[in-house]
């Protein structure tokens, strides 16, 4: 037992991918983990979609596993310990969808042992044993997870057209929960957005398109050096301007909640500094001794 200093370098980055089909999970999270690594080597996809992955070979030589049915998490974790000792950097599993609907996953070991409510004690025990492989590997882990899909008549331009959208992820509930970040692929052109952000880099940001840029990104963050309340409290007293404060707030939403004060403080102050009233007409401000 040892008591030591938080590093983030040391933490292993949980990413999840969800879209509807043709959306380009596969291609994005490939282009993800190679912005991670730099290194095709260091990249493998564990692949329960009939080879797809292998239709990206063009990008680089990344490993693959394929793995068919049964999906279950025994076999899953079997898959991931497999990469781990193939000292493989950045595992894609694609996708976990197979894990929990999928011939021999959770909903199918259920419904053969009768289908009944108190099946479910001993299914949940399996499915957490995959969970906690994800968020104990010594990988860095994307998984892709297929949604739902549904249509609408949407118009564009002088147009009617047919629009395809992912809805519900189609794994257990409460899976986003344990990720550091989940993006949502939104549409057939691979927009993604993030539902759910520890890093502060994505969330509430306009709709993009997922490349290698992300997944640098996402790793300078990971071994970045963590930033102190003190720093950040410095960092919101010296804010010039509104726009800035609000980078800030932003940026750091492990913040946000304890600093809530000090943020609206210097918000209001800032607020004042631009009121017409505290200027003259040379637009010089006025001092407050006047």
């Amino acid at each position: 037992m040892e008591l030591k200093q938080s590093k983030r370098k040391n933490v292993k980055l949980r990413l999840g991918i969800s879209g509807a089909s043709g959306f380009g999970k596969t291609h994005s999270t490939l282009l993800l983990a190679y912005g991670m690594t730099q290194d095709w080597s260091k990249v493998a996809v564990i692949d329960t979609e009939n080879s797809s992955a292998s239709l990206y070979s063009d990008l680089g030589n990344f490993n693959v596993l394929d793995l068919k049915a049964p999906y279950s998490p025994a076999r899953y974790i079997e898959a991931i310990d497999l990469c781990e000792k193939a000292n493989i950097e950045v595992l894609i599993i694609d996708s976990i969808t197979h894990e929990w609907n999928g011939s021999g996953g959770c909903l199918d070991i259920q419904a053969k042992l009768g289908g009944r409510f108190q099946d479910w004690a001993k299914v949940t025990p399996l499915h957490q044993q995959f969970i906690d492989k994800i968020l104990q590997s010594t990988c860095h882990i994307i998984t892709t997870t297929r949604r739902k899909v549904d249509y609408s008549l949407d118009v564009v331009g002088s147009r009617t057209q047919v629009v395809k959208h992912g809805t519900k992820e189609i794994t257990r509930e409460g899976f986003e929960y344990e990720l550091t970040v989940n993006f949502e692929l939104v549409n057939d052109q691979h927009l993604a957005k993030a539902s759910k952000d520890r890093t502060g880099l994505f969330m509430n940001k306009p709709e993009f398109i997922i490349n290698s840029k992300t997944g640098e990104r996402l790793l300078k963050w990971c071994n970045a050096k963590p930033v102190t309340i003190k720093e950040i409290v410095e960092k919101i007293n010296s804010s010039l301007s509104i726009s800035e404060l609000t980078k800030l707030y932003n940026e750091n939403p492990s913040f946000q909640q304890p600093l809530e004060p000090q943020f609206r403080s210097k918000k209001d102050q800032l607020e004042q500094l631009v009121k017409p009233e505290n200027f003259s007409q040379n637009g010089n401000h006025i001092s407050s001794r006047n």
